[in-house]
């Protein structure tokens, strides 16, 4: 019984992903785009939660996304509240997918998903098998489960509980959620208990607080995501308990009520013991969201009181792009662009210096913020490069041509100081996942020539804001320093190499190291000649 149940659980699980994995493929894999675009108010954040969520078929991975959101700056946390509401509403169509019985389709289902998957190249098709394979490997792990759960109707402990649990319902609000904090989805959660309930094995009034409690358990993933994260990603996190808490509160006060509206809409609609489960779930979350939407201020706030400090969020979106002053004064847009680039540069200068921190430290927690700044650089990159794209079309002075022209140049050069700081973070990571030893004497070059090339791009980042001749100069001049030391250190560690002082494999990650901080010399010589142009 027990390996047919966890059989069958393990089955759900994957079914479960690898449906949303397809669906995720096949809508194109621009959620986080959507996410960022439609969140406008907080209506359009529960909307956008629910479509997600449905796509995903998982309203923990939509909190993740949006904790991520929120922790990279794109997001605020009003807006986020909208969606992680809304993610709760979503997650309930699996509830509704599993009340329809489909069991017995399952099999030429899979078939249909497995020769799509297995005998056609295009990806959309592959997608396509991935998804109806999912979909009919979450009935057959359905089927398990429940012919695992039969013998339980005839074993005491268990009959023994599920009384329990309707005389004392906080018993089985704590069930549902130790359930669903150890199995990690609500789906799963809820395919079993309405299992359960279609088996008789638990009444309608001992099955609804097992449910809520479903709602409180699947909040630990978010929990878990924002450990590490943001100030703001771990509000949006307890935003997403305390939400769930305070909806199963308000529901348990009225549960005799709303046993009495599921027994009463499932006489009207004729509905089977499955669907039954499924539209409590529906209307507790739909139900809870509308009590508790006009309150995303009040949350905003109260969260903010229950984890306080300030938020050191990097913010992915144009601050001085203003498109409204193209057309009526291209100059002022022109200085507007200036502003952004030499905002990106402040990014790749902020990266340099993690990432020295980082191969001073061994800090690996401070990885995750250098991907962040990458990230922020690659997103100004693309808006900073679109709006002078616009930005062309007027017409420019001979001068402001020119500056438009170097502005293109000191964008590709800072990306490029953006992904050489992504490859030092990779031999970094290498170097510590293969436990590479550099000797003291090369971590001491390393770090020499890491803080020469951080003063050499701060400088250059510096002239292009200030226009500044003489410090342009400086660069090129720091450049060939740069240059030098480079071929200095790879001769002094060919050395050490050959007196067996460090080993190929330090040798390696050590060459390679320097290698990228003389690129990054170079991209801050190319922003100063911009300047000296």
């Amino acid at each position: 019984m027990i390996f047919q149940f966890l059989g069958g659980l393990g089955l759900f699980l994957f079914a479960i992903k690898f449906m949303g994995d397809g669906l995720q493929k096949a809508a194109g894999d621009r959620l986080r785009d959507i996410l960022d675009k439609f969140t406008t108010n907080p209506l359009m954040g529960v909307l956008v939660g629910i479509v997600v969520t449905v796509l995903i078929q998982s309203s923990s991975g939509t909190t993740v996304i949006t904790v991520g959101l929120v922790s990279a700056g794109l997001m605020k946390l009003r807006q986020a509240i909208g969606v992680i509401m809304g993610a709760n509403i979503g997650t309930t169509i699996t509830a509704f997918i599993i009340g329809i019985d489909v069991g017995a389709y399952a099999y030429p289902i899979m078939a249909v998903g497995a020769i799509c998957l297995f005998f056609f190249k295009k990806s959309f098709i592959q997608n396509i098998g991935q998804v109806l394979f999912g979909f009919a490997g979450l009935f057959i792990g359905l089927e398990l489960m429940s012919g695992g759960m039969k013998p339980l109707r005839d074993w005491q402990p268990f009959l023994d509980l599920t009384v329990q649990m309707s005389d004392v319902p906080i018993l089985g609000v704590l069930v549902g959620t130790i359930f669903t904090l150890i199995v990690q989805s609500s789906s799963a959660t809820v395919g079993i208990l309405q299992g359960l309930y279609a088996e008789d094995l638990i009444t309608l009034h001992g099955a609804l607080p097992v449910l809520f409690g479903d709602n409180i358990g699947t909040t630990i993933t978010a929990i878990l995501a924002a450990l590490g994260a943001s100030i703001a990603a771990k509000r949006a996190a307890a935003t997403h308990l305390l939400f769930n808490v305070v909806g199963t509160i308000i529901f348990m006060l009225i549960l005799g009520l709303f046993t009495n509206y599921v027994e009463w809409i499932a006489g009207v609609l004729n509905l089977e013991p499955k669907m039954q489960i499924a539209f409590a779930h529906g209307t507790f979350n739909v139900i809870n969201t509308i009590i508790q939407l006009p309150f995303i201020g009040v949350w905003a706030y109260v969260v903010t009181k229950l984890i306080p400090g300030e938020d050191s969020v990097i913010e992915y979106k144009p601050k001085f792009l203003d498109k409204n002053l193209i057309i009526k004064s291209p100059s002022v847009a022109l200085g507007q662009a200036k502003m952004e680039v030499v905002r990106m540069g402040e990014y790749s200068i902020q990266g340099l210096e993690e990432t020295l921190t980082i191969l001073k430290t061994d800090d690996a927690k401070l990885i995750g913020k250098v991907g962040q700044l990458e990230e922020a650089i690659n997103n100004l990159d693309r808006k900073s490069t679109e709006y002078l794209v616009e930005l062309s079309k007027q017409s420019l002075s001979t001068h402001d041509s020119q500056v438009h022209h170097a502005l293109f140049e000191n964008i590709r050069d800072i990306e490029r100081i953006g992904d050489h700081v992504e490859n030092i973070i990779e031999l970094l990571q290498y170097k510590d996942s293969n436990r590479v030893r550099l000797s003291q004497q090369a971590m001491q070059e390393l770090e020499d020539m890491f803080v020469f090339t951080l003063e050499t791009v701060k400088m250059s980042i510096e002239s292009l804001d200030k226009r500044d001749l003489s410090l342009a100069q400086q660069v090129i001049e720091k450049e060939n320093e740069i240059d030098n030391m480079e071929r200095r250190l790879r001769k002094l560690h060919i050395k050490r190499l050959n007196e067996g002082v460090c080993s190929g494999s330090a040798g390696i990650v050590f060459a390679d190291i320097v290698s990228n901080l003389e690129r990054i010399g170079d991209h801050a010589s190319n922003i100063a000649e911009t300047v000296i142009a």
